[in-house]
């Protein structure tokens, strides 16, 4: 099996994200309708005496799987951009992925890169923050991420000072690209190097628990074509485990 082989092709279920409409419901809607975009999300609003106005709910054939705060969404994704990631003004512990979120596990992804969206991409940078946050929070496992160039891991204020703190924990941390720049110099690392497709298109943060610290997590993404990428997240073990055997396999 292929690491691009390995994201899913269609979602577990029809889930919509339903705004529970409050103020300028029509403009929040369509910050929420640009994120998912041609997605196999549906986006909706609604009003419903049950729930908080300006609560967000995530739904499968009618039944809520949960929900959040509209806030948290503007925080998390909606009303911020990537350069809060990239140079650290958010740390990887006030990294918060609303309920609704986390929810949309397993459920594949076809996403673009700047300058075609401003929010798309989002999705993967936060969830990829979510792993290497899961992986801090044990103190213990295996995590794998992949940079496409290993020079941006220096490049990125942000991204350094996470796998700062990673390299100095109790995780076994193995980092993959494009050998531009050497991160075991500097960093307590695993560094893999090489040019094929894998090294040049796959996007994956997997963390793998050990000694009961820690629950697996993982994103996985493959650059389709320029900007444009195909991927999803995951909690679910035997998924994780599949991914994190094909990355020490392949690469």
């Amino acid at each position: 099996m292929t690491l691009r082989g390995l994201i899913p092709e269609s979602p577990p279920g029809e889930r919509s994200l339903v705004l529970v409409a409050g103020d300028h419901p029509e403009t929040m809607a369509n910050l929420l309708g640009d994120v998912f975009a041609d997605q196999p999300v549906a986006v909706e609003t609604t009003r419903a005496e049950t729930f908080d106005e300006d609560t967000v709910l995530l739904v499968e054939d009618g039944t809520v799987l949960a929900q959040s705060p509209l806030a948290a969404l503007q925080d998390a994704i909606l009303l911020i951009n990537s350069d809060l990631f990239t140079t650290g003004t958010r740390p990887v512990d006030e990294v918060q992925v609303p309920a609704v979120l986390e929810g949309l596990q397993d459920v594949p992804f076809r996403l673009r890169g700047y300058p075609e969206s401003n929010a798309e991409k989002l999705l993967l940078i936060v969830f990829s923050r979510l792993v290497e946050r899961r992986a801090l929070e044990a103190n213990a496992g295996r995590l794998r991420a992949s940079f496409q160039r290993l020079s941006r891991i220096d490049d990125e204020v942000g991204t350094r000072r996470v796998y700062e703190r990673l390299g100095e924990s109790g995780v076994e941390v193995h980092v993959y690209g494009v050998p531009d720049w050497d991160p075991t110099t500097e960093l307590a690392v695993v560094s893999h190097g090489g040019r094929g497709p894998d090294f040049r298109r796959a996007w994956f943060v997997v963390f793998t628990p050990a000694g009961g610290a820690g629950s697996p997590h993982g994103l996985l993404a493959y650059e389709t074509e320029h900007r444009r990428w195909h991927g999803f997240y995951t909690t679910d073990p035997a998924r994780v485990s599949e991914i994190d055997a094909t990355i020490s396999r392949r690469m």
